[in-house]
């Protein structure tokens, strides 16, 4: 899989898509992660992507030029299978979302900064919003982030142990039961004596119950869906 990333702040990108498991899925040929500093795509020679907005409101808004010739000049190179923008007003990300974007081939996510984005870049260019949260950050960089992350890590050999990925919470729309480990007895904090029977049906039986009272006490929402 391949994700280009087009930013106006590709130094924020650098940490978050360099390390764990974006860098051991990159590292083993399985994802491609690029990014592109959108002033590189400008016809100005102070390199500037934003001008001010029609009508007088405040704020500056991102240029539909350097956006159109970015997006041309990768969809030159190879087919695309969404082109996704990081929007506060796009559809909710969760689980499924992700699981269905671990499927594709190619994806670009154009973040987002200043003020947004001339509406007509969504209107032409976009095939897909999403957005992270009912909140506003102060670019799509982070969303852009968190996007390729909860994808790359679905993917076949991302992770060592891929069991792990499908017991994640909201695979099946449930949250996770609890999880312990070692020592079994800490300060007279016991470790569920059902999780140490070696009892395989039961501990199943067990974790399914403690999801199910957890995501009805935590989330009721997720068992509406």
């Amino acid at each position: 899989m391949r994700i280009d990333i087009i930013t106006v702040l590709p130094e924020m990108l650098e940490s978050p898509l360099g390390c764990s498991i974006l860098k051991r899925a990159q590292d083993k040929g399985l994802a491609q992660l690029v990014v592109h500093n959108l002033r590189d795509y400008t016809t100005n020679r102070h390199r500037k992507v934003d001008d001010y907005p029609f009508g007088g409101d405040a704020g500056m808004v991102m240029q539909v030029e350097p956006v159109d010739r970015c997006i041309a000049a990768l969809k030159a190179e190879r087919h695309y299978d969404e082109v996704i923008f990081t929007a506060p007003d796009g559809e909710v990300f969760n689980q499924r979302m992700a699981n269905q974007l671990s499927m594709l081939e190619n994806i670009i996510i154009l973040c987002g900064h200043y003020k947004g984005i001339d509406y007509r870049i969504r209107e032409h260019l976009i095939t897909r919003e999403i957005s992270v949260g009912d909140y506003v950050l102060t670019g799509g960089e982070m969303p852009a982030a968190i996007i390729a992350d909860a994808i790359v890590r679905l993917i076949p050999g991302a992770i060592g142990d891929e069991q792990s990925a499908l017991t994640d919470s909201f695979q099946d729309n449930l949250l996770e039961p609890p999880i312990y480990t070692r020592p079994a007895d800490y300060n007279g904090w016991r470790v569920p004596d059902i999780l140490l029977s070696g009892h395989e049906a039961r501990i199943a039986q067990w974790k399914h119950e403690q999801a199910l009272e957890r995501t009805r006490r935590l989330r009721p929402d997720l068992l509406q869906d």
